[in-house]
């Protein structure tokens, strides 16, 4: 059994020096290249540099790439340990897990099994990732030319080929030098300055798809608004628990919507108990806010949207606030029912501001979901981990659906499932303010709680891939 390794380029001699001698010390390893030195590359993401790395790998079994230029330091025979795996499973790619040390502390750093849904181009493989070495050539030659997805076509067309094995073992510990926080990192697939790369990954991803026949293409259903008669033209639906702190600002912003058209306000507290409930009665003495607590105790966020939009007050569209945001403008509520009618879709996604609790716009600013297009909005839904806000519905075909009773991605779960029949609108002006502050519930997660947002989020694109693949049959 033979190995080939690559590592990045280091501009610190003694780091580059160490890293060698961790991958040295395996008697597998047959060769060890360094991309930047021994292999000249533009840009470690190309297909260019993949074809060049293929083409050093000779008569090696496997390729074990390490993509950072930080130190790294190599766990007691873990290298003989991934290809062990590796050739027992006979896996087309191999991972596990690692520390991490941060600010001089090491953690633990678990990471999730790769499913069918796992297509999302920011899925953690972690640093150290080994091929299967006849794949890894066979797919370099054949790939499309990509300045920036190349490793991301590589490992989805890597999963059309055999399994991706995630090995629950900690095998390695690297530096980690970026110290934001989850709610700080999150957003940075949709910064405009990654423009470019998106571009790049959605070519990637709709070429799996397609490939895997979870491709969705043609007329979407249309939608009828006059099938059902209403009270109010819109509601907007908070669910709240526990957020005496930013509840009173949430509702104030939609009692100033300016509209030619009736709305009112669906707050379903779920059974708060720090002051929300009583600031919740005071405000319902204006008759456009409804506010409702569940007899049921069991609800998460989902859970309570169903309340309200079964609720008998709810209105022909149902328009999305979180309960510690507001809306940016007066205008909201008319420019999303608007639109409702101009786009003829039966969900809308509108745009917005990340602001601070002092309402100062804080980076990325501006968040308008572009990757969003009418040709491949559908299929492009499925890469990325979110789909934007303020987020509406028909009524009517929400209560058909309804939400999946949690409290992460019951939006998210949502828009797939109206793509794959339905025309979602887009509106990419600013509407809505998404505060961030330390009483987040994303702001500052530990990895057990990312890495269990991200499995479920995972575990929908599972769900909509086969429901497409089977409609597609």
């Amino acid at each position: 059994m033979k190995i080939a390794v690559f590592l990045p380029a280091n501009g610190n001699a003694q780091v580059q020096s160490l890293n060698k001698a961790e991958f040295a010390v395996s008697p597998l390893v047959k060769d060890i290249f360094v991309l930047g030195e021994d292999v000249e590359v533009t840009s470690l993401s190309s297909t260019d540099t993949l074809q060049k790395m293929a083409s050093k790998i000779g008569d090696a079994d496997f390729v074990l790439f390490y993509s950072k230029p930080s130190s790294l330091k190599i766990g007691q025979y873990a290298i003989e340990r991934m290809a062990q795996v590796a050739t027992d499973t006979n896996a087309s790619m191999l991972y596990a897990d690692y520390y991490k040390i941060l600010d001089g502390k090491c953690k633990q750093n678990p990471l999730i099994d790769c499913q069918l849904g796992s297509v999302r181009d920011d899925f953690d493989f972690g640093s150290l990732v080994l091929y299967r070495a006849d794949l890894f050539k066979q797919i370099a030659q054949e790939m499309s030319q990509y300045n920036f997805a190349a490793f991301y076509a590589m490992r989805l067309a890597i999963s059309r080929q055999a399994e991706i094995v995630h090995l629950n073992e900690f095998l390695y510990t690297e530096i980690d030098d970026d110290a934001r926080k989850s709610g700080e990192k999150q957003f940075d697939y949709v910064n405009p300055r990654n423009r470019e790369v998106q571009i790049e990954m959605e070519v990637a991803c709709t070429e799996h798809l397609k490939k895997t026949g979870a491709f969705i293409s043609g007329e979407t259903k249309s939608v009828d608004f006059s099938e059902e008669k209403f009270e109010v033209e819109v509601s907007v639906v908070i669910p709240v628990k526990n957020r005496a702190k930013t509840i009173r600002d949430a509702v104030k912003s939609v009692l100033s919507q300016k509209t030619d058209f009736p709305f009112n306000v669906i707050v379903v507290d779920n059974h708060s108990d720090d002051g929300t409930t009583e600031i919740l009665k005071e405000l319902s003495a204006d008759s456009c806010v409804i506010h409702i607590i569940p007899q049921r105790t069991d609800l998460g966020i989902g859970g309570c949207w169903n309340e309200a939009v079964h609720h008998q007050k709810a209105g022909k569209f149902v328009v999305q606030l979180d309960s510690d945001d507001v809306y940016e403008t007066e205008r909201t509520l008319q420019i999303m029912r608007d639109a409702f009618y101009t786009q003829k879709c039966a969900m809308l996604i509108g745009s917005y501001t990340m602001k601070n609790f002092d309402m100062q716009t804080i980076a990325p600013g501006l968040i308008d979901h572009k990757e969003w297009t009418d040709e491949n909005g559908r299929n492009n839904a499925l890469r990325i981990n979110g789909l934007g806000a303020p987020r509406a519905f028909y009524t009517p075909l929400l209560r058909k659906m309804n939400l999946p009773n949690t409290s992460y991605g019951e939006d998210y779960a949502l828009g797939l499932r109206f793509s794959r029949e339905y025309k979602i609108g887009r509106i990419y002006e600013s509407l809505y303010c998404c505060r961030r502050w330390d009483g987040n519930s994303d702001a500052a997660l530990e990895i057990d709680k990312i890495n269990k947002n991200n499995l479920y989020k995972d575990k929908l694109r599972t769900i909509e891939i086969m429901a497409r693949i089977r409609n597609n049959k």
